[in-house]
């Protein structure tokens, strides 16, 4: 139906194209049906009306003709079918013997002289040059001693039984019909099209700068509701991809300068040092001066790396996923490394993930760096499976984090004060980088305060149910595995 309606070239108006075409349409429909049934119609009542007539003037001649042959028959003669007021009895020769009132000044009501094989037939008689109406005309032969008689009964036909004035009737009758129906539709048209004009000018209106609009929403549940429900729903969606991208347009932005000051720091180094050793080159200590320019070198090639790892964990790649006994990473991670200050392993069993290994070992050994440049004397670790997680957390025995920068510290080049600053070493990422990779595993990370005092950060990974690890340790045996001794590094 939509095809057809866009395929007709129709005259319509221009400001509501869609609701003009239909309301043609339904117009040439109606015509299209109507008027098959009003040809159909109008044979139907002429067929009706005119069997009715010549049935009652039929009924009209037998009468009269009981009435002749018992001898009752009366001058003027009385009709006795309503309707019927035209008889005659007429001789052999044509001549009038006896006739109703109304017929009485009329000459033989017609010239057929019925035959005695077929005494009765119907017959229509019209004047010439239109003198008067046509007459439906019942003759029956009467045969008598000496000669036969006719009777005659007729009637004027029925204006409505003319083909003519029957056919304008239905003409108007068809044309009033499909006018009716086109204003309807009209109606109907606009009342079911008004949303979407509502839609479209809702849409119209909204713009990049403000998304917060609305298409209206009736109460129903037909087809256009829904239409505009799902149109709210797309402009939610638009509108929250909208504030995320602002969002990390902003953060990007902000990384940007962040990444280009902390850039800058070890560069501006550099460039001081040989500034001055090009000044003053009888006053440079050589290997001072290389010593300087390596750390810096150092410290720049430290913050690209971080950048470039940072910019692919962004999900983990389910090839490069494995079965990880994140225990015995930890115990192996802690085991590789020198650690100035005590490190108390405390290590529970089967404390299995999915993940991909590097990533995990690269956040851990993060969090070691981060506790090492803040513990005084004492990192504690901790592994254990919490419900269908595994936990790992590091605490230190350091100044520890306030609670309003906990969440703010995963930032990139996020800043403390000097007690937690990148000035004892880091490059202001490797925070950043824990919580990359530990929600492109579907895993958290906090911090909160340790048994110490100082900061403990807290990683939350899923767990592998099930999953024997390879000394064959099962569930009951997890309790009984005992705690790796302190570490201290040295």
């Amino acid at each position: 139906m939509h095809r057809l309606i866009r395929r007709l070239p129709l005259p319509v108006p221009s400001s509501q194209p869609l609701r003009a075409k239909i309301t043609v349409l339904v117009g040439l429909l109606t015509v299209l049906l109507l008027t098959p049934l009003a040809v159909l119609a109008s044979m139907l009542i002429q067929q009706m009306v005119t069997s009715t007539a010549w049935k009652e003037t039929r009924q009209q001649v037998i009468v009269t003709q009981t009435e002749l042959r018992a001898g009752r028959l009366t001058d003027p003669i009385e009709p006795s079918v309503p309707g019927v007021d035209l008889v005659q009895v007429v001789d052999a020769k044509g001549r009038v013997i006896a006739a109703s009132e109304e017929a009485r000044s009329l000459p033989p009501l017609a010239s057929t002289l019925p035959t005695p094989d077929e005494p009765q037939r119907d017959l229509q008689s019209c004047p010439q040059e239109d003198a008067g109406p046509c007459m439906r005309v019942s003759a029956l032969r009467v045969d008598g001693a000496s000669s036969p008689t006719v009777i005659y009964a007729g009637r004027p036909a029925s204006a409505l039984t003319e083909g003519t004035n029957l056919n304008l009737i239905l003409a108007a009758q068809v044309a009033l019909v499909t006018l009716l129906t086109g204003w309807g539709t009209w109606k109907l048209a606009g009342g079911i099209l008004r949303p979407i004009n509502d839609i479209r000018g809702t849409l119209n209106a909204i713009n990049v700068n403000d998304l917060s609009a609305r298409v209206p929403t009736p109460d129903g549940d037909d087809e256009i509701i829904r239409l505009a429900h799902t149109v709210n729903d797309t402009l939610d969606r638009i509108e929250h991809a909208k504030q995320v991208t602002e969002r990390l347009y902003r953060r990007q932005r902000e990384f940007t300068a962040d990444a280009s000051h902390e850039l800058r720091t070890p560069l501006a180094g550099i460039r001081a040092r040989l500034e001055d050793a090009k000044l003053h080159p009888a006053e440079t200590d050589l290997e001072e001066l290389v010593d300087g320019a390596l750390g810096d070198v150092e410290r720049l090639q430290a913050i690209i790396d971080d950048l470039l790892f940072l910019t692919r964990v962004c999900a983990a790649d389910p090839r490069k996923m494995e079965l990880i006994d994140l225990g015995e990473l930890v115990r192996a991670e802690t085991a590789a490394r020198e650690c100035p200050v005590e490190v108390r392993l405390d290590l529970d069993g089967l404390t299995t993930i999915k993940a991909v290994r590097n990533e995990i070992a690269r956040a851990y050994v993060n969090l070691i760096d981060n506790a090492q440049r803040h513990a005084k004397r004492i990192i504690e670790v901790e592994v254990r499976t919490e419900g269908t997680y595994v936990v790992v957390s590091v605490g230190d025995d350091g100044p520890g984090v306030p609670e309003d920068k906990r969440e703010w510290i995963f930032e990139r080049f996020a800043r403390l004060d000097s007690a937690r600053s990148r000035d004892r070493g880091g490059t202001g990422l490797g925070l950043t980088i824990v919580r990359d990779i530990a929600v492109a595993h579907g895993g958290t990370v906090t911090v909160d305060e340790s048994r110490y005092g100082g900061a403990r950060f807290v990683v939350r990974l899923p767990l592998v149910p099930g999953y024997s690890s390879p000394d064959g340790a099962g569930p009951a045996d997890a309790d009984r595995r005992p705690s790796a001794a302190p570490h201290r590094g040295g």
